[in-house]
């Protein structure tokens, strides 16, 4: 009855209380934070935009005029017009900072449990699976990250990184819900990581799991890419802790 108990409050959870036009703009708004929408970017029609998110276009404008309203988009009319990716003037982080507020503790660690999920198999695939050229990409990438000096860089060549280890891992489907986890979580992770010491423990973990991934050890890549989603979700846990008044 006990495991009854615990299975069935997960599937009566409570259901997101916002609107899909609230989703679409938090997607969009996640994305131009972590810097996969980067500033100047077009994005597509009203139309191509419903088809993608499977919403109406009538959702669709209502959640591009919060994030014109936001400062995050600006329309052009006429010929060459559309509707184009503003970055913050503060930065990302303002936006990250934002959206943690919104989040419970409980949300933050299920978030770090899936991302795990999600990171170690991509891993795992990505060790069983790589070619050179993958290896050859993934140093790049963690070159990258080493190289980076400012916050937002090392966040976008985190993110980078994630997402070439997914593509390493020659599945469509974990390439997809990386991205998807970048966008929700990895905005929020960075935000504990602002200092040169977790920079380079992030820059190390990086380079033993391409270590990882290049001797093809399926285990060691899933535990190394676990551990660092699970050393990142905490240290996020504790500097959500610390803002709370």
């Amino acid at each position: 009855m006990q495991f009854y108990g615990r299975a069935t409050a997960a599937v009566f959870a409570p259901l997101e209380s916002t609107s899909r036009s609230a989703r679409v703009a938090r997607r969009l708004t996640d994305a131009i934070a972590l810097g996969l929408l980067p500033d100047g970017e077009q994005l597509p029609g009203e139309a191509d935009l419903a088809q993608q998110f499977g919403v109406s276009t009538v959702t669709i404008r209502e959640s591009l005029s919060v994030l014109r309203q936001e400062g995050l988009i600006e329309t052009r009319r006429g010929r060459g017009g559309g509707s184009f990716v503003r970055e913050p003037v503060d930065g990302p982080a303002v936006l990250a900072k934002r959206r943690l507020a919104e989040v419970s503790l409980l949300e933050l660690r299920d978030l770090g449990d899936l991302y795990a999920a999600i990171a170690g198999s991509a891993a795992a695939l990505a060790a069983r699976r790589n070619d050179t050229e993958d290896v050859r990409q993934l140093r790049r990438a963690a070159s990258q990250l080493a190289d980076a000096q400012k916050p937002d860089a090392r966040r976008r060549a985190d993110a980078q990184f994630h997402i070439q280890v997914a593509v390493a891992a020659q599945s469509a489907r974990l390439y997809h819900e990386e991205v998807a986890m970048q966008a929700e979580f990895g905005t929020l992770l960075w935000l504990a990581f602002g200092d040169d010491d977790s920079h380079e423990q992030m820059v190390t973990s990086c380079d033993a799991l391409v270590a990882a991934i290049e001797a093809r050890d399926t285990d060691l890549a899933r535990r190394t890419a676990e551990q660092r989603v699970a050393d990142a979700t905490a240290r996020l846990i504790d500097y959500h802790l610390a803002q709370e008044p």
